[in-house]
């Protein structure tokens, strides 16, 4: 091997770590980043690299994206799909189908192409892209309601198939010259992709699952068993003829929302190799473009990718998600978070690997719009969610959580809380903190000194809390111990009021108690049917019901019912 060569890959690697930062500075997705540093070092940047073997990249790029996807799976709660899997199959598969379409439209207008080519162009664009999703709502500090969340994680991590599918049969009907005999082989295809993919996911999931648990290991070896069988289940299924994308997701998320030994371990070794698999996927994509190729297409592909942005995603959002529940600023930020990534980059290559007229010309309008997408998508997407009031209160993790693994602890972990912020500028003793049951206080770091705690201790900004907890605790236990600096919409009382009720307080009681009139509504109806009505059944923690002069806010949930309600008076 070449050492100029491997100092060359290393050199782009720690260029776009350090380069990292500069993604929240200038409000750009990281990836974006990554991606120019590849463009920079190939053929037309300073780096003169010249990289041009597509079945290498093919074959990097889909193991870079099965780590990604199975690292977003493990991070995807079971609870979520509730409210977001209904919408999300649907974006996944008839959106996908819409999305292709209104894209092969504008593309066979726009370039003068073949019907056949100008569809294969939409089929390999149609797709959100699960590394630019994942990357984005968990890097920017973003907490989203779960019904807007959910929606689109699932969606970018479920919609690959029907994208794969496409390709693949206007690939084969394109090599035959349009010929249409083909149709009931492609849907036998589209069968095995979500069936066989569906089936080996979960059951792929659930033997990684029993592997982590029955078999003890170094710690550090868990996180590697784990990657090494969700290949597995990724290259086995693809072998089978199924969706190796959609089969490793459905494993992660399986993994994810099972007990397993390590799993807070797991998941931060998993975190590292997921940023490692998206630098090595965007870096080489960026080295296979020519960006002096791109110039002359510029004008159309914009176009193109302008229609998709504006035109094409929300019209297909509309028309798939009317019945699901969702209000105007949800539809409205899911249309625009149509995010496309490395997906459509890796779709590009099946044309130059089947070596199909305009190949080349198919690539780079997909490489183009790709950019189009992180640099316009990518960089209003949190500025857009907190304009359109999509964030709910929500604490911030733990620094570090360390499994115990031993079986008296049950699964109880060590987490450490730094204190910072405002709200502990104040000491407060350890003893007046409202922490939630099966909790306890470990001990005190202040100045690199260990404390033992004490109720009458007082603890303020620059401690470390050490404290045992189980993970359901989690959630209870970050808002208790929060360093995050909200603004001032999400303080607790701002958004939630000054009154707590529980949903199955009746409307009438609520009436008597506050001097409220509820005219619209019946006195026997409870506050979590409120909800239940507004929102068709499936309520999420900030959905509000405006009921004369109060507003109600959705504070807590529990399956498909609201158990604590938030009152806030007009003024407020």
């Amino acid at each position: 091997m070449d050492p100029i060569l491997t100092l060359i890959g290393a050199l782009m690697l720690v260029i776009s770590i350090m380069l990292s930062p500069l993604s929240s500075r200038l409000g750009m997705p990281v990836l974006l980043i990554f991606l120019v540093v590849g463009m920079m070092m190939g053929e037309d940047g300073p780096g003169g690299l010249l990289f041009e073997d597509f079945e290498l990249a093919f074959l990097i790029a889909n193991l870079a994206l099965g780590v990604i996807l199975l690292d977003g799976g493990m991070r995807t709660r079971a609870e979520t799909f509730r409210v977001g899997l209904r919408p999300a199959l649907m974006l996944a598969s008839l959106g996908v189908f819409l999305t292709a379409g209104g894209a092969g439209l504008v593309a066979w207008w726009v370039f003068d192409l073949h019907w056949l080519t100008a569809l294969l162009i939409g089929a390999i664009i149609s797709s959100t892209d699960a590394a630019a999703v994942f990357s984005l709502l968990q890097g920017r500090g973003l907490h989203l309601n779960e019904r807007v969340s959910a929606t689109l994680e699932i969606e970018s991590g479920s919609n690959d198939p029907m994208a794969i599918f496409l390709t693949l049969m206007l690939v084969t009907m394109i090599e035959a010259g349009g010929a249409s005999e083909g149709w009931m082989a492609a849907l036998i295809m589209l069968v095995k992709q979500f069936g066989i993919g569906g089936a080996m996911g979960v059951a792929g999931g659930f033997i990684v699952v029993e592997m982590a648990n029955r078999i003890r290991l170094t710690p550090s070896l868990y996180p590697l068993l784990v990657v090494a069988a969700g290949i597995m289940v990724f290259s086995g299924t693809n072998a089978l003829g199924g969706s190796g994308f959609l089969a490793i997701y459905l494993t992660g998320v399986v993994i994810g929302n099972r007990p397993v030994r390590m799993m807070p371990m797991i998941l931060q070794v998993h975190d590292g190799l997921a940023w490692l698999a998206q630098l090595c996927l965007f870096l080489m994509l960026g080295l296979l473009v020519t960006p002096s190729d791109l110039l002359p297409l510029a004008g159309g592909a914009l176009i193109l990718a302008f229609a998709l942005i504006f035109v094409i995603r929300p019209v297909m959002v509309m028309a798939t998600l009317w019945p699901f529940g969702f209000n105007r600023r949800e539809l409205g930020f899911i249309s625009w978070v149509g995010l496309r990534g490395a997906v459509p980059i890796v779709l590009a290559l099946f044309p130059i690997i089947a070596d199909i007229p305009q190949a080349q010309l198919i690539f780079h309008v997909a490489f183009f719009i790709v950019l189009v997408s992180l640099l316009v998508q990518g960089t209003t997407m949190a500025p857009l969610a907190r304009k359109l009031r999509l964030e709910v209160p929500a604490g911030e993790g733990p620094y570090r959580r360390l499994p115990l693994d031993i079986a008296a602890a049950g699964d109880h972990e060590l987490m450490l809380f730094p204190l910072k912020g405002d709200v502990w500028e104040t000491p407060k003793p350890l003893g007046q903190l409202r922490l939630p049951d099966n909790t306890a206080i470990a001990g005190v770091f202040r100045q690199r000194v260990c404390l033992q705690p004490s109720p009458d201790m007082e603890v303020s900004a620059g401690d470390v809390l050490a404290m045992f907890a189980t993970p359901a605790a989690l959630p209870e236990l970050s808002k208790a111990l929060s360093a995050r600096h909200a603004p001032r919409y999400l303080a607790e009382r701002a958004f939630f009021g000054d009154f707590v009720l529980n949903g199955d307080a009746l409307l009438g009681d609520v009436e008597q108690v506050y001097g409220i009139e509820f005219d619209e509504l019946p006195p026997e109806l409870s506050l979590a049917e409120c909800f239940a009505r507004r929102t068709k059944g499936h309520p999420v923690v900030g959905d509000k019901v405006k009921l004369g002069p109060v507003t109600l806010v959705a504070r807590a949930t529990e399956a498909d019912r609201v158990t604590k309600v938030g009152l806030k008076m007009d003024s407020q």
